[in-house]
């Protein structure tokens, strides 16, 4: 099998596997990271296979939608991975990906790194900034029936682990607890200077809705 059908094959199942996700991590957020991610590998030494079938793979069953479970996203893309043939190299590479990509709190430490996993992780990580990050944080915080703000509620940037898995603070919040976390984040010299752009967009966006929160000129 070619790398190009490994590849056609794995959106095939991505397609598939996701055609019920809830907006923000759909089909089209792995299109975006997967587009965005051969756009920074152009400008690292990476292995393109690795880096295709991580960014398709990467939210094959996003933890948040499974009751917090990270472990059934590695086993579905490990299990599907089989069938392709690969080397146990690729596989494991590709796993070890899908099990350290995410944002879990800003005092989480990541335990693998890779090459291959930086581009992923910042193309990840470009998809939740800008005008689609702000449109996917209010999807989700709509698909959770969160407050939009309430200013009685502070952000809490002390987070751990569990504590960032399991809150419920208004879709506002998140941009401090995360979103603008992320511009001095990236791993990629090709991802922060697309993501500066990006992070002004919010900032100016928050300036915006404070102004019309409190119905101010």
């Amino acid at each position: 099998m070619t790398e190009n059908q490994i590849i056609l094959k794995t959106i095939d199942f991505v397609k598939n596997t996701l055609k019920d996700a809830e907006g923000g991590h759909d089909w089209f957020h792995i299109q975006r990271v997967y587009t965005t991610s051969l756009t920074i590998a152009k400008e690292e030494s990476v292995n393109f296979l690795i880096v295709s079938l991580g960014a398709l793979l990467h939210d094959i069953a996003d933890a948040k939608f499974h009751n917090g479970d990270e472990t059934i996203g590695p086993k579905i893309a490990r299990e599907f991975l089989k069938t392709l043939q690969l080397e146990e190299e690729v596989i494991n590479h590709v796993v070890k990906i899908i099990e350290n990509i995410s944002f879990k709190g800003g005092n989480e430490k990541q335990n693998f790194r890779s090459p291959e996993l930086n581009v992923i992780q910042d193309a990840d990580r470009l998809d939740a900034i800008g005008a689609i990050g702000i449109a996917r944080c209010f999807n989700y915080g709509g698909f959770k029936n969160r407050a939009l703000y309430d200013p009685e509620i502070k952000p809490d940037l002390a987070m751990n682990k569990e504590a960032y898995k399991k809150s419920t603070a208004p879709t506002i919040n998140h941009f401090y607890e995360k979103l603008l976390l992320l511009k001095d984040r990236m791993n990629t010299q090709t991802a922060r200077k697309m993501a500066l752009e990006r992070h002004v967009f919010m900032e100016e966006f928050l300036k915006q809705f404070y102004k019309e929160w409190e119905g101010t000129l």
